[in-house]
């Protein structure tokens, strides 16, 4: 149990943290943030597990509009590659988004690490078959328009570099930085929840505005319509029909407005989702460095602990060991706490802390 150095403020201060001390947290807004994030993570994972019933609810073809995916969609996610690729992201993601959860949980952190690395671990193999997988889909996700490309290939680009830079920091047990990237992930993949609020938000205000259209396959809407109602609804069909032209493309309108059919409502959902992918995007990788620059405390503490291990290690620049901005940037050259105290009780060699402390000193001069 973690106990605060301050006195409570008033009784409701001291009863929470008999809720938040137990699981780690020393500060109240610590854990109002974690509780905020993480149960809006959480929520949405929780709500999406019936997913693993991929045939009976998430790709029911007996049930068009009512699925899980957006309508039509399953017209692609039930042939492979694209199949694959669909049960690779959700097979995986779910499972991932809820063992994050407990990486973030001070109490398994500081008391339990080695669940705490092997789930990690976990989680990082099944996040990047996760993207693998949204790799493969990708070009016939909500109508796989250019925006919805760039921004798909540019979410995986994005988790996967800050995965990889996450890794090589906690290797070189620069851990302020670790703990920096693996927010910055996880901030980036849970854009796609903020990005349903975007999109069904988006897509009622152009139902409102009118005139927004799109193109959908024959093939596609003969997926929910069959022949006769395809033909009767969009007449243009028929070349896809008498085989003139299997590839028969046609307009459909964007709208989610009353008396709007399937495809139209799929229209309204995939003209926005592009739009609302970046958005959502934006918002999360601005929030994050926001929240990063609001918390200098815990990167400073972190930073102390990261300094102090590559000293116990005989790192030649402790302190400087991981991808710091030191290294590439013309940040301020970090000067820790102490640079000596307690250290050569702790089996510190004399030499490597003499070593360091004079290369220490030579880039402050600098």
């Amino acid at each position: 149990m973690v106990e605060s150095t301050r006195p409570p403020a008033n009784v409701f201060v001291a009863a929470t943290r008999k809720v938040y001390s137990p699981v780690g947290f020393a500060k109240g807004y610590n854990f109002i943030l974690f509780f905020i994030t993480m149960g809006y993570l959480l929520g949405f994972t929780l709500a999406r597990l019936q997913y693993f019933a991929f045939y009976g609810i998430f790709c029911n073809p007996k049930v068009f509009g009512l699925n899980g995916a957006a309508p039509g969609e399953c017209y692609f996610y039930l042939k492979n590659p694209f199949k694959i690729g669909m049960m690779l992201h959700l097979f995986t993601i779910l499972p991932a988004a809820f063992l994050v959860v407990f990486q973030f949980v001070p109490v398994i952190r500081h008391k339990i690490m080695l669940i705490h690395r092997l789930n990690g671990y976990i989680i990082i193999i099944l996040s990047l078959i996760s993207s693998a997988g949204v790799l493969i889909l990708l070009p016939h996700a909500f109508g796989g328009d250019l925006a919805t490309r760039t921004f798909g290939g540019t979410l995986v680009i994005s988790t996967t570099v800050a995965y990889i830079m996450a890794y090589a920091n906690i290797k070189l047990l620069q851990i302020d930085q670790h703990r920096a990237w693996m927010i910055r992930a996880w901030a980036y993949f849970a854009s796609i929840i903020k990005i349903r609020l975007i999109m069904f938000s988006s897509a009622a205000i152009i139902s409102i505005i009118a005139g927004w259209y799109t193109t959908r396959s024959c093939a596609q809407i003969n997926f929910i319509f069959g022949r006769t109602n395809t033909l009767a609804v969009y007449p243009a069909c028929v070349a896809y029909y008498n085989g003139a032209n299997v590839n028969q493309h046609v307009v459909v309108k964007a709208t989610e407005s009353t008396g709007a059919n399937p495809m139209e409502v799929g229209a309204s959902l995939g003209v926005t989702f592009g739009a609302a992918g970046w958005m959502a995007f934006w918002l999360h990788a601005t929030g994050v460095e926001l929240y990063l620059r609001l918390t200098p405390a815990e990167s400073e503490r972190l930073r102390q602990v990261s300094y102090e291990r590559q000293l116990a290690r005989g790192f030649k620049r402790s302190g400087y060991a991981g991808l710091v901005a030191e290294r590439f940037g013309d940040a301020k050259p970090y000067t820790p706490i102490s640079r000596s105290r307690d250290l050569p009780a702790q089996g510190v060699d004399l030499v490597t802390l003499s070593n360091t402390n004079a290369w220490l000193e030579d880039v402050e001069a600098q």
